[in-house]
């Protein structure tokens, strides 16, 4: 990221860039700030956007080679394209030969490394990896944000909130302005304000139902699942959460096991710090053997939820019963 705001400042720009990645906030600022930076006028003569498959690839290198009317560039910005998933040998071999005057700003959510358009983008450009950033960034971030409102959070309010929102800056962005305009008025934030406005991510309803089912609570952790059904979220999406999070509970046991730290874990897997402290508090309750167990008894379902041999909405009841007894 520091690149292409190196690039901005000294005005030297690469012919092709690839912003790609899983956070979505920081891949449109970035996008934002260099096409400003190319396009400052807001040029539409030397302007044009692709988005979606599909996209012409003839049309893109002829409007490439046209030469700019009176500016020093032609932009193309080009997004979710799906050049950087399979094939596309015409563009690749046309990164290979830029015009001086053109610039190709790709932006992806999901790339293949071993194609040959993402080998030609590092070869004659640059390409930049947006991924979710650790909590104690998100962290920095939201701390700046209050404090531009004139607001305060405690560390452990903070940590509330994330666990609340998870760990996507644009839905963290998007709490925040609901939490800033409830607190109108006052400099601190409470934890009894995020209860009262911040909406709790799926995911973290599905945190709370792997921890009643921990605890032996087959009532909470059915009535917790009963709420999510009632909130339209599909059994199958429920089914795939609950063995995302028990196999995150088997990585952090097991790296545990090797004298592994929580910042290490952290960052060998991803998995937000204060959520792995979270996870602390469960994983003793478990034996390695017994977390994989789970594992596979939640891909098996999910298999026979898609051969018709059992209802999805059944599937997850009888895995919370299973391991509530």
């Amino acid at each position: 990221m520091k690149s292409i705001l190196e690039d901005i400042k000294k005005e030297e720009y690469q012919r092709v860039y690839l912003f790609y990645g899983e956070e979505e906030y920081l891949r449109r600022q970035y996008r934002d700030k260099l096409i400003q930076a190319l396009n400052p006028d807001g040029d539409t003569m030397n302007f044009a956007r692709f988005e979606g498959k599909g996209i012409n690839v003839r049309e893109i290198i002829s409007l490439g080679e046209t030469i700019p009317f009176f500016a020093d560039r032609r932009v193309l910005l080009l997004e979710n394209t799906g050049f950087f998933k399979g094939q596309c040998p015409e563009l690749t071999e046309y990164i290979g030969k830029l015009p001086d005057y053109l610039v190709l700003l790709f932006v992806e959510s999901e790339v293949d490394k071993r194609t040959k358009m993402y080998k030609a983008v590092t070869k004659n450009g640059r390409a930049v990896e947006f991924s979710r950033q650790k909590d104690e960034t998100l962290m920095r971030w939201v701390l700046g944000i209050l404090k531009r409102e004139g607001r305060q959070i405690t560390q452990r309010d903070m940590e509330l909130f994330l666990t609340k929102t998870g760990n996507e800056m644009s839905n963290i962005e998007k709490e925040l302005e609901k939490l800033i305009c409830y607190t109108m008025g006052r400099s601190v934030v409470t934890a009894e304000d995020i209860e009262a406005v911040c909406t709790t991510r799926v995911t973290n309803q599905i945190f709370a139902m792997v921890q009643a089912v921990s605890e032996q609570n087959q009532r909470k952790a059915l009535d917790l699942y009963y709420d999510l059904l009632a909130l339209k979220e599909p059994p199958m999406h429920i089914l795939y959460l609950l063995a995302r999070q028990f196999n995150q509970l088997l990585q952090v046991k097991e790296l545990r096991s090797q004298g592994m730290g929580n910042k290490e874990i952290e960052t060998k897997t991803g998995i937000q710090g204060f959520v792995i402290r979270k996870y602390m508090g469960i994983i003793g309750r478990y034996t390695s053997e017994e977390l994989r167990q789970a594992v596979e008894d939640f891909t098996q379902a999910e298999e026979d939820v898609k051969t018709g041999r059992l209802n999805d909405v059944l599937s997850v009841e009888l895995l919370i019963v299973k391991y509530t007894k």
